[in-house]
């Protein structure tokens, strides 16, 4: 009877024997459905102390409960419960729904079932998490979905590449290997592919990495096309960056049905009889600010003027919790590229209905000042009003015609007054003294077919500094406005310089020396004194370069931190709804605030009501923290692009001389950029000749050991452009006697020119200086 009992077992599928005191299959599920650590085999074993054969028999009942489909393996070999999430594990950020992150495993290996949506749950300010970031997370069920709690933000992961393919020499067949050529010019060597599909040497394409380091290949999963065809180089920062740019079916059909929303002439204050002008960029792509200005006829305000800020009333069409708003809010801003833009609406509304067209009606918030005669604004009200622009105006027209080099009609029924106006708030500005960093901004020009004109340095003009003036006026007047109904405001926070900062800067200051004091209090005008003291010397790019990076970063947030660069209080951002969600929450809170509210939509496509909604103040902070992250996004996205076509502007003169100025110094060399167009090269020191050089670190310096050449910041001299790479915007140049080092395809497929490793003639010095001995 034994010995058929035994039998039978031996026969039987899965009817393993288990040792004595050995975990029953609930057992282990309890233990994995409820670690708060990653569930693998050794944790099981710790966890029931199992040890030599018991352990063989642990990873026969995990397959067996894996067969049967009652777990499954994730990441790190860790087993969590068929169709659900490891209790610990790695995710990533896909989406946001209205105000909630949502965010799905990184791996998941379940066939047949598509991958869970978390919700994030965030306890506190553990730092803005945006779309893309990476976490890792405790899981738990939540009715009949998953919430996830962070732990930690992890390390962005290159799960796509983004490249050029590249064919290397011919071997024997005649063919060459492929390699994917990175479009990041931080990355210095190139990745083979090991799979290319149909993709050719030439094409931009997405790729993911293959195997394990060191033995990483690329696998080509989208072919993007010619990189050098028409805004290409904008395409690459979109992917790059992750920047959304296509809008959803349901996102154009709202945007339809918003823009054929009635104007409600008869609820709006009429401000058509106004002689408005908008004033903008030759090239600006929509219209979302309009400004009039006439002398005041109060005998109590003598020598003041009224003026009146006009913006685009994005918050008519744009409506809480609608999908217009929620792709907004994902979006968080417009992001600008020479060839393109990524709006942050559909053109429906960016283009049409929101931008302020001259000559056709358009809904407006407008924004009345008065100002006295020593140019401070004495008071403001809003109204949601229909307006209908005069003209549209290039600021150089507008300059121009103020100057008596073009006449224009509007010159003294509108230009005139408004020039007047601004004479006044310039005063009041000056009084302030806000941080005044004249640094140029680059501008590339392109042809009807995408081909580069020029690069320039845009000019500074009056006509621009009138309507930041105007602009700001408006901003406060909104803050302000908004604290005085004690409604909820969106600031626009610029914190003062934190102490290492300003230690960084009295030392670099000190190697033209140039003394700061660190025990002053340090306002706007304090650098602004330190400039005036600098004048006109050789260093005063460099040195106002080094001022604007011992600033914070502004960002937007519910708590009031004022404006440290602007010398102001309160400050909210109220004058681009169209390109900037923040301005569309400031905008619903006024709405809110003054009772502007204007009747429902009728068909019920719409939600109801524009004000600021109870999900919109709940949620501020949070909103805040995001649309910051976005815009930071959008900013370096836009300079790497501008720094691409300027290599491409550039590869048409390599091997010219150019002049140049250095502007970083570490032990491999110094980078340079091109006065006038910007853009930064590298001077590998292994091209400084044979002699040694020694890096010190304090003063930023690299120093022949023999001769005593120094490469400092700030320096200007002339280079030799050698390298100049349209695909990551990365230049190289060579001192002018220098030897020409031609691009080589090598084995280790970094970039030209640039050997690994420290060079064999520098040493460095470190912080300490004056510590080095000529060798």
């Amino acid at each position: 009877m034994a010995s058929t009992e035994k039998q039978k077992k031996s026969t039987t599928p899965r009817a393993k024997v288990r040792p004595a005191g050995f975990p029953t299959r609930d057992q282990v599920m309890e233990f994995i459905t409820s670690s708060d650590q990653p569930a693998g085999k050794r944790e099981i074993a710790k966890a029931f102390g199992l040890k030599g054969q018991e352990k063989i028999a642990l990873k026969a009942l995990l397959k067996d409960m894996a067969d049967e489909g009652l777990i499954d393996i994730g990441p790190a070999r860790a087993f969590h419960k068929m169709g659900g999430v490891p209790k610990v594990t790695v995710l990533r950020i896909v989406d946001v729904d209205d105000t909630t992150l949502i965010a799905t495993p990184e791996r998941w290996e379940a066939e047949g079932q598509p991958a869970p949506r978390l919700r994030v749950v965030e306890r506190g300010k553990r730092g803005a998490l945006t779309i893309g970031d990476r976490i890792l997370a405790r899981t738990e069920e939540a009715g009949r979905g998953w919430v996830a709690h962070p732990m930690k933000k992890l390390a962005k992961a290159s799960e796509e590449l983004l490249g050029v393919v590249e064919e290397g020499p011919k071997e024997q067949n005649g063919v060459g290997k492929l390699w994917l050529r990175p479009v990041d010019k931080r990355i210095r060597r190139d990745t083979p592919i090991s799979d290319a599909g149909t993709a050719k040497p030439g094409d931009l394409v997405l790729a993911e990495p293959v195997g394990r380091p060191p033995r990483i290949t690329a696998r080509v999963t989208d072919i993007l096309g010619d990189p050098f065809a028409p805004r290409s180089f904008s395409l690459i920062a979109i992917h790059k960056h992750g920047i959304p740019h296509v809008f959803s079916e349901q996102v154009e059909k709202e945007a339809v049905t918003a823009s054929g929303l009635p104007l409600h002439e008869d609820k709006r204050e009429d401000l058509r009889h106004l002689p408005i002008v908008a004033i903008d960029p030759v090239d600006a792509r929509d219209h979302d600010d309009a400004v009039w200005a006439a002398p005041d006829d109060d005998p109590a305000n003598p020598g003041g003027y009224r003026a009146i800020v006009a913006i685009a009333d994005v918050s008519y069409y744009v409506r809480p919790g609608s999908a217009l708003d929620r792709e907004a809010r994902k979006r968080g801003n417009s992001v600008y590229f020479p060839d393109l833009v990524v709006p942050m609406l559909p053109h429906q509304l960016s283009s049409d209905m929101c931008s302020l067209r001259a000559g056709e009606d358009r809904a407006a918030m407008a924004c009345h000042l008065i100002v006295n005669a020593a140019g401070k604004v004495t008071s403001w009200r809003f109204s949601r009003s229909v307006i209908r622009v005069a003209a549209v105006l290039a600021y150089e027209d507008a300059q121009a015609a103020i100057d008596g080099a073009k006449d224009h009609a509007l010159l003294e029924p509108a230009l005139r007054p408004l020039w007047a106006c601004w004479a006044l708030l310039r005063r009041a500005r000056e009084k302030r003294d806000p941080l005044a960093l004249d640094l140029p901004e680059r501008r590339v020009v392109l042809d009807e077919w995408g081909k580069i004109v020029s690069v320039a340095v845009r000019e500074r003009l009056d006509a621009h500094m009138l309507i930041e003036d105007y602009m700001i006026a408006a901003n406060v007047a909104a803050a302000k406005a908004l604290e005085a109904k004690k409604a909820p405001v969106m600031y626009r926070d610029h914190e003062p310089p934190s102490r290492d900062k300003l230690v960084a800067l009295k030392d670099y200051l000190a190697t033209f020396d140039i003394d700061f004091a660190l025990g002053q209090v340090i306002k706007p005008s304090t650098f602004n004194r330190l400039i005036e003291r600098v004048g006109e010397a050789e260093e005063k790019p460099q040195i106002m370069e080094q001022i604007l990076r011992s600033q914070t970063q502004a960002y937007y947030s519910p708590q009031n931190m004022g404006h440290f660069g602007l010398a102001l209080g309160s400050y909210a951002h109220f004058t681009s709804p169209i390109r900037r969600y923040a301005d569309l929450l400031v905008h619903r809170a006024l709405v809110g605030a003054y009772g502007l509210e204007l009747p429902a939509p009728k068909g019920g496509a719409l939600p109801d009501r524009t004000a600021l909604s109870g999900e919109d103040y709940e949620n501020m902070g949070r909103v805040g923290e995001m649309i910051s992250q976005h815009e930071r996004r959008a900013m370096e996205a836009e300079r790497e692009t501008v720094d691409r076509y300027v290599a491409a502007f550039l590869a048409a003169h390599v091997g010219d001389l150019v002049d140049a100025r250095i502007t970083g110094v570490q032990n491999f060399g110094f980078f340079a950029t091109v006065e006038g167009l910007g853009g930064d090269g590298l001077v590998p020191v292994s091209t400084l000749g044979d002699e040694r050089f020694y890096y010190d670190e304090a003063a930023r310096a690299l120093q022949g050991v023999e001769s005593g050449d120094r490469y400092t910041v700030g320096q200007r001299l002339q280079l030799r452009l050698a390298e100049a790479d349209p695909i990551n915007g990365a230049l190289r140049f060579e001192l002018p006697d220098a030897l020409p080092q031609r691009p080589s395809f090598r084995k280790d497929r970094a970039r030209p020119g640039i050997k690994r490793g420290r060079p064999a003639n520098i040493r460095h010095i470190g912080s300490t200086r004056g510590k080095h001995k000529k060798r």
